[in-house]
């Protein structure tokens, strides 16, 4: 096996090992409220979404081409470039994941092929014009798109229901999150999915396996929407536990509005062919969730917490990309470096998380300032 053979294959393995993480780290896109409100037990849930991001896999590639042929120049770039971007975006997503922080695998993903990229071939390879476009534009409109639409979506929901007994009312509101719950999984793999696919698909045309302009082939499909699918069975929990009971309080309603309204907007913006973050459009909705049945219910320093890593993951993971790619360049021992770090810091990340874990058993468990205020303070007479 020649050495750039050798080299793709470690590209592909590492576009594999970002899918996987993108899984369980978005898992809490489709499930955390479904979780939350005990519409679905965690191991259902993560197994329920599992299957459907491999469906949603092979519905779509309009995504995996904006990848693959907009976002960069596919004649500028080399497979040292998008190995150094795939071990930036890892390296953020299993921090992120550590932090229990929602980011998004997506900015992290792009970020990482914007900065390697950079380095190694300059500013002309980068097609800014279409990462303003498909990018940022997307990035900024669709949390807050999300956000209002659930905003109406769970004032309608508690209109409807507004006169019948409240058990009724949240039982049926747990059946339809089955469903639109379901719902959000599909569209999740019709979207990230496909982003793992367009970087396979990017560096087989830098290895010149395939012709540049060409689409993801049918086993390209299948390995990415295996890896996401397989990692969303792993269970995000950290970040189910943020979204699903740090954020806001969520009532079944509210469960069923939020996953509706994000599903919505993501398969909205799949036809379209944004690469949007699904996290942040599910982050969106369910603050909207909270917003619609009352201000007091959104817990705004998470919510602080979490937009600082949304404008944080872009640049951060371009820098990681761009410090990949130099050392990268300097060819094998480069690559060796890079890959070495990764799996150095990959492990030391998933050490420390067994220290602390979350688990299908305590993730409901109330966060502590929940816990804080419920303790009665103690007054000196």
């Amino acid at each position: 096996m020649g050495s750039g053979t050798l080299l793709l294959v470690l590209v592909i393995v590492t576009a594999l090992a970002f899918d996987f993480t993108n899984g369980f780290h978005d898992t809490a896109n489709a499930m955390a409220t479904s979780v939350a409100t005990g519409a679905l037990t965690p191991r259902v849930a993560v197994t329920v979404a599992g299957v459907l991001n491999l469906a949603g896999a092979f519905l779509s590639v309009k995504v995996a081409e904006t990848i693959s042929g907009g976002i960069v120049d596919d004649s500028k770039i080399s497979l040292e470039m998008i190995f150094a971007g795939l071990s930036g975006a890892v390296l953020w997503n299993l921090l992120t994941w550590y932090l229990g922080l929602p980011s998004s695998s997506t900015y992290a993903l792009l970020g990482g092929l914007i900065g390697a990229v950079w380095t190694g071939a300059g500013r002309a390879a980068v097609n800014m014009g279409e990462v303003n476009e498909k990018v940022l534009v997307p990035a900024l409109a669709s949390p807050v798109i999300a956000c209002v639409v659930a905003v109406s979506a769970t004032r309608l929901a508690y209109g409807i229901t507004r006169r019948a007994a409240r058990d009724t009312s949240e039982r049926g509101y747990r059946v339809g999150q089955v469903g639109s719950a379901s719902l959000v999984a599909l569209a999740h793999g019709t979207n990230d999915a496909q982003k793992t696919m367009g970087v396979i698909t990017l560096a087989l045309v830098s290895a010149g396996v395939l012709g540049a302009g060409s689409g993801p082939p049918w086993w390209v499909v299948l390995m990415a929407g295996l890896a996401i699918s397989l990692g969303t069975y792993a269970g995000g929990w950290r970040i189910i536990r943020t979204m699903g009971r740090k954020l806001t309080a969520i009532a079944p309603a509210q469960g069923f509005a939020a996953e509706t309204s994000a599903a919505t907007v993501i398969l909205a913006s799949t036809h379209l062919g944004f690469a949007l973050s699904t996290t942040q459009v599910c982050t969106g909705s369910i603050l909207g969730a909270g917003l619609g049945h009352g201000r007091a219910d959104v817990r705004w320093k998470v919510a602080g917490r979490i937009a600082v890593s949304w404008v944080l993951t872009l640049p951060a993971a371009a820098l990681l990309g761009s410090l990949s790619a130099s050392a990268a360049d300097r060819g094998g021992l480069g690559v060796a470096l890079v890959a070495t770090v990764t799996a150095a810091c990959a492990t030391l990340l998933a050490v420390l998380a067994r220290r602390r874990p979350v688990t299908p058993d305590n993730v409901n468990a109330p966060p502590i300032e929940e816990v804080r205020s419920s303790v009665p303070q103690h007054q000196s007479p």
